[in-house]
This record gives C-alpha cells, sequence and structure tokens, in this order.
C-alpha cells in the first residue's frame, strides 16, 4: 500500500511495508543496543541497563555510560551513515553493486589516511586527509562518468578501476613506510570503532545535520532518478543534475563516516540491498537501509568483541566476512 503525502507543493509517496521494515528494523536495532551494552566483561543484566539508561542509578553506570555507550551510539551513527551513503548511490547507479567501497571513495580516503600516517602526523590531520582523499576520488569518479548524464553502467565502471588503481597505490605507500607506520595504516585501513567514541559521533551528527535538507530531498527525488531520460524529462526533471546532486550527497556521506573510523567495508553495499528485499522496493528505501546498516554495525562490532575476548577484531574485518559472501550472492545471480 502506497500512501501520498503533499506538502508546499511537492508530492511524497510513503509505502507502507517500507514504513513496516522501519519499524521492525528500529525494534531490532534497539534489543542490539541493550544487548552491546549488556555483555562483556563485567556482564551487565539487560535491566541493569534500561534502568542506567534511563537515568535510574546502578553500581554499573561507568561501565555502561562511559565505557560501552559511546562506542555503541558511534557504531549506530556509522551504521547509519554507510547505509544512507549506499542507498543513495546504488539508486543512482541504479545497479546493487555500487557502494562507496567498490566506487573508490573508501579506497581514496585510504589512500590519503595512509600517505599521513606514514608521513609521521599528528592524529588531528588523519581525519582530513581521509576526508580529503575520499572527496577527490569521487570527483574523479563523477567526472569519468559524466559522459552521457552518469550512466550506469559506466559509472560504476569508472569507479571500480579507481578503486583499484588507488588501492595499488596503497600499498606501494605501505610497503615503502616504516613498518611500525605501515601497521597503524593497516590498522586504520581495515576499520575499527576501538578507542574511539563521542567526539567521532559528534562530527557525525554534525555531517548529517548539514546534508539533512539535503537527505530529506534525496526521498523525494529518488523516485524519479530511476527514471529513463526521456521520461524524466517529460516529467520536467533535470536528470543528469538530479542525479549528480544525489550522488555527491552519498558519497560526502561516505566519505566523511570514512574519515572518522577507517574503512569498515561492504556495509554500504550490504544494508541498502537487505532493506530492498524486506521492503520488496525497486529501490532502497532511505530510512530502513539506514536503520539496517546501524544494525549490522552494532552486531559486527559486538561480534568483533566477544568472538575471539580478550583480543578485538575490528568491525571491519566482521563485515567484509560478511559483505564479501554477499558480493559473491550478487555477482552470480542473473537478476538483483
Amino acid at each position: 500500500m502506497t500512501t501520498v503525502i503533499a506538502a508546499g507543493g511537492l508530492a511524497l509517496r510513503v509505502r507502507g511495508r517500507s514504513v513496516a521494515v522501519s519499524v521492525v528494523v528500529l525494534v531490532l536495532l534497539l534489543a542490539a543496543v541493550v544487548v552491546a551494552l549488556s555483555l562483556g566483561r563485567p556482564y551487565v543484566a539487560p535491566q541493569d541497563v534500561v534502568r542506567s539508561l534511563l537515568g535510574g542509578g546502578t553500581p554499573y553506570d561507568v561501565v555502561v555510560q562511559r565505557l560501552r555507550l559511546p562506542r555503541v551510539v558511534l557504531g549506530v551513527a556509522v551504521g547509519a551513515c554507510f547505509g544512507t551513503a549506499g542507498a543513495l548511490i546504488q539508486s543512482v547507479a541504479r545497479n546493487p553493486l555500487a557502494s562507496p567501497d567498490v566506487i573508490g571513495v573508501t579506497q581514496g580516503a585510504g589512500l590519503a589516511a595512509t600517505i599521513a600516517l606514514t608521513a609521521g602526523a599528528t592524529s588531528a590531520v588523519i581525519a582530513p586527509s581521509a576526508l580529503a582523499g575520499g572527496l577527490v576520488a569521487a570527483l574523479v569518479v563523477l567526472a569519468l562518468g559524466a559522459r552521457h548524464g552518469l550512466a550506469a553502467q559506466r559509472f560504476v565502471l569508472a569507479g571500480v578501476a579507481v578503486a583499484i588503481a588507488l588501492r595499488a597505490l596503497t600499498e606501494i605507500v605501505m610497503l615503502s613506510a616504516d613498518p611500525i607506520d605501515g601497521q597503524r595504516a593497516q590498522l586504520w585501513l581495515i576499520g575499527t570503532l576501538a578507542g574511539l567514541g563521542w567526539r567521532e559521533t559528534t562530527w557525525l551528527a554534525v555531517a548529517l545535520l548539514v546534508l539533512l535538507p539535503a537527505l530529506a530531498w534525496a526521498g523525494w527525488a529518488l523516485h524519479t532518478s530511476a527514471l529513463d531520460d526521456d521520461t524524466a524529462r517529460g516529467l520536467g526533471v533535470r536528470p543528469s543534475a538530479r542525479r549528480f546532486s544525489l550522488a555527491g550527497a552519498g558519497v560526502a556521506l561516505a566519505a566523511v563516516t570514512t574519515a572518522q573510523v577507517g574503512a569498515v567495508d561492504f556495509v554500504a553495499l550490504v544494508a541498502p540491498q537487505v532493506a530492498r528485499r524486506l521492503a520488496r522496493a525497486e529501490r532502497p528505501p532511505l530510512l530502513a537501509a539506514a536503520l539496517t546498516g546501524a544494525l549490522l554495525v552494532v552486531l559486527a562490532d559486538l561480534t568483533g568483541r566477544l568472538l575471539l575476548a580478550p583480543t578485538q577484531l575490528p568491525a571491519g574485518v566482521v563485515t567484509a566476512a560478511i559483505g564479501g559472501p554477499y558480493l559473491l550472492f550478487l555477482l552470480v545471480r542473473r537478476r538483483t
């Protein structure tokens, strides 16, 4: 069932199934947050977690609120940002394989961060360098795919080519660097939430607030982004400009997120497609994709903390273990 909401001359179609999927995933996300705050050493009973979050006061307030909550909230923010970015890019490219870690945005951020890390730059320089690298890589991909109005196939192929080239350059930089600096860069490239918290979450929140008008517009604009150019022009829409704007919002969000936590791969690939299949929609629904991404990262980080405890696996390792087989699944399917 589809409901049309009209306001200010704009009409927004809301699909009942997409809303239902978003609600279900939100409930699962809240449960995952409680579980993530509960499990570990020491173990905190779920009821004590809820009581602590509500300000009831428990002996575990320090563990829940200071030690675990910042990391879990960051996981929610990272997953939501990657899920939204992936949904935008895949909708514009009209290809389920298009995501920031496939079309070169992540690799651009990784190359810039690796150069900064191996050059002995301070930690304050790493995130801005990664952000700049991701945005430059995105501009190159958009420029290469700009012919014929950002054609889907050309856009994805250009992104894959740029990603391969940037990955090769990153390996060259790491091999020529000091071994210790190379290990630091390798850890960043894997992507981890360990040791991170409110500061990184604040930066992501600022990015979301800045991009909120664009994301609100995107929810409406995506309904016409998948139309062929002749049909879109017949409706009075400039398809090329719209696709560039949507793709730009997606890559900016992905670059900002990667700059804060490193390359947590495949979240932007998997989350939108899971949301699309659950909602049975033609394109990934933004809200469902964001919530699915948040759920995926929270569970991945929790698995990384507990699987080989006391050794912690970076969240990027767990998401790659999930995303790699899923990417193969998409490749072998005749229809996606």
